[in-house]
């Protein structure tokens, strides 16, 4: 843990949604923690609503560039002391396309977020949380990791890959202290919820909002994963769609 023992997390795509909640509840819950995200502008502005500058930095860069993500996680180290948490949750799904439709460039640049970012993120934090002892690392996940949608080909592709990712990291490291674990928070009240309707595509385009849980329960489930309760649960993907998982968390059930 960080130098005054507190634990300290390292945020990806941290400036709204789900990874600007978790912030929040981190902080709230004793987190140090790191902000990652490409807009430097939107970062600040999350910090200074979360408004505990002694408790929080931003690292303004991309997760598809490996040195932006290792220098994320050496912020961790040399802002607070250490790197107890990492939360890959940078991840994109525009452009909605079917695969004949699809741009070549933007479906092989979400691979390189959703895919590569999180294993650059992996990779990057193993070594220094083995160095202290252990840490815990959760990917965010989606039942699109199991499942076929129409015209998300590359989202359902990468949160696959990115499922396969949680289960070989657990397999290699668990005896090492890593705790790994993946969320499947179900649909979520984001600006990605936007784009998906905005695509007409498929029986998710078609949801009413009021469906979608507030990021703020996803935050408050990735502070749960980061307790030993969660144990259970590692090398899967917890979900946030059955009763019995929202209850573990503190939710309101289905």
């Amino acid at each position: 843990m960080g130098n005054d023992n507190r634990p300290v997390a390292l945020i990806t795509g941290a400036s709204a949604g789900i990874g600007a909640a978790a912030a929040h509840e981190m902080v709230k819950n004793g987190y140090a923690v790191v902000l990652m995200a490409r807009s430097k502008d939107k970062l600040e502005q999350v910090v200074a609503d979360i408004g505990q500058p002694d408790m929080t930095a931003i690292v303004a860069g991309d997760v598809a560039d490996q040195q932006a993500v290792s220098n994320a996680v050496q912020t961790c180290i040399d802002t607070f002391g250490s790197i107890d948490v990492l939360v890959n949750n940078a991840g994109l799904i525009d452009p909605i396309a079917r695969i004949e439709d699809s741009d070549v460039e933007a479906w092989s640049h979400v691979m390189d977020v959703n895919v590569k970012g999180v294993y650059y993120g992996i990779r990057a934090a193993l070594g220094p949380m083995k160095e202290q002892g252990g840490g815990t690392i959760i990917n965010i996940s989606s039942g699109a990791a199991t499942g076929a949608l129409e015209g998300w080909s590359h989202y359902c592709a990468s949160k696959a890959a990115v499922l396969s990712l949680t289960k070989c990291v657990h397999k290699e490291e668990a005896e090492n202290g890593i705790r790994m674990v993946g969320l499947s928070p179900g649909t979520v009240a984001t600006e990605m919820q936007v784009q998906i309707k905005a695509s007409g595509v498929n029986p998710v385009s078609q949801l009413d909002p009021s469906v979608h849980i507030p990021a703020q329960w996803v935050g408050q489930a990735i502070v749960f994963l980061c307790t030993s309760a969660a144990d259970p649960f590692l090398g899967t993907d917890f979900t946030l769609k059955a009763d019995e998982e929202r209850k573990l968390v503190g939710l309101p059930g289905v």
